[in-house]
């Protein structure tokens, strides 16, 4: 293999591949990319065995072939090639070495067979749809930061993506909707089902997936074609296919933790919100973080206290004609979902002090969030 390449376009594509690969690896190929070059392109892979990254770029093609080379490393020195630097790769007639040329600069990195690399893109994906850039930004912005942590519970470790039915104002519409929680908050977000998706299989995009993904399409063209099949998913956009495993197993029935009875509504301007719960959770301990929400007709009070800080207050004007109620909760979930709102308003509807709560953005009835509640 001999070919010539700009740095830049390099660089950005080993960017998006070595990021998937894990920097503590028992099985050494792992710690490879894949390079092979045919036909005026260089492909580029990359795998942890439960995801692969595999992204094609122009390049001046002299002798056809393919290698592996260790992905942080060639990533680095590529990173620091000066600007507009044309990049040689050549690979020796025995396979075993790969050397990188620039300007003066000359590297020589150990290779591993390709025939040793492991291969994640095959099988039938037999469900096929296309969906827009910026809805799947959307599902991915609006729950992500439900995903649970606890990897005991390694069904709450991703997104569950599905085809669903939306009710409202006496309408039933079909959608595509992503659910993310992690038992103390619940985030459901959904947009249009895309023609091709009805049917699909409910699947759970792995937390790690979703965050490669994430960073992708920012740079990525107006439409990704998504295939899946039972255990997996593959997204394919502009130069690049990313294939992933899905995780094996039954994501909860969430509509249950939905609540139907709740009968108190409250309105506030959620930027103005936010900064007050930010401000008053400074009091909170770090263990707990636990802000007191105190309701009466047109006005909420935030309190938080705390033994060794002392404690503090905020008023805010609100929409709310129901009896009073004090409610409390973990100030950084509050954050997070309210961060999420786009319009001015948020609404909380809420029942009692131990109940769970809804909070919608007032402009947008496509995302909708659960937050339980925490003794204060």
């Amino acid at each position: 293999m001999n070919i010539t390449i700009e740095r830049a376009a390099l660089l950005r594509s080993l960017g998006h591949v070595q990021s998937v690969v894990e920097r503590r690896n028992t099985i050494p190929i792992l710690s490879n990319v894949l390079l092979r070059a045919q036909n005026g392109e260089l492909s580029l892979a990359a795998t942890d065995m439960d995801l692969e990254i595999i992204e094609s770029v122009p390049a001046i093609v002299g002798t056809p072939g393919g290698t592996t080379a260790p992905a942080h490393t060639l990533y680095d020195i590529v990173r620091k090639l000066p600007d507009g630097s044309q990049v040689e790769l050549q690979v020796d007639s025995g396979g075993s070495q790969l050397t990188l040329r620039s300007g003066r600069s000359q590297f020589r990195l150990s290779c591993l067979p390709v025939e040793d690399f492991p291969q994640l893109s095959g099988g039938d994906l037999r469900h096929n749809f296309d969906v827009s850039a910026v809805d799947l930004r959307g599902l991915i912005d609006r729950s992500r930061f439900a995903i649970s942590t606890e990897e005991t519970r390694y069904y709450l470790n991703g997104i569950y993506l599905h085809a669903a039915v939306s009710r409202g104002a006496g309408t039933e519409t079909p959608v595509l909707r992503a659910v993310a929680t992690d038992g103390h908050r619940l985030a459901r977000v959904e947009v249009p089902l895309p023609a091709g998706a009805t049917g699909i299989p409910g699947v759970i995009v792995p937390r790690k997936t979703v965050t490669e993904i994430r960073k992708l399409i920012d740079e990525a063209a107006d439409r990704i074609a998504i295939s899946l099949s039972e255990n997996k998913i593959r997204f394919a956009f502009d130069s690049v296919v990313v294939t992933s495993k899905l995780i094996d197993g039954t994501f909860p029935d969430y509509e249950r933790v939905i609540p139907v009875g709740n009968d108190k509504v409250m309105e506030v301007d959620a930027k103005l919100f936010a900064a007050a719960v930010d401000r008053v959770a400074t009091i909170s301990t770090e263990k707990s973080r636990a802000v007191k929400l105190a309701l009466a007709r047109g006005v909420m009070t935030l309190s938080a206290t705390s033994p060794e800080a002392g404690s503090a207050t905020e008023e805010l004007e609100v929409s709310y004609q129901e009896g009073p109620l004090e409610i409390g909760f973990n100030s950084r979930y509050l954050l997070d979902i309210t961060q999420q709102i786009e319009g001015e308003g948020a609404r909380f509807t809420l029942a009692d002090a131990a109940s769970p709560t809804i909070i919608r953005d007032v402009a947008d009835s496509t995302a909708l969030y659960v937050l339980m509640p925490m003794r204060v």
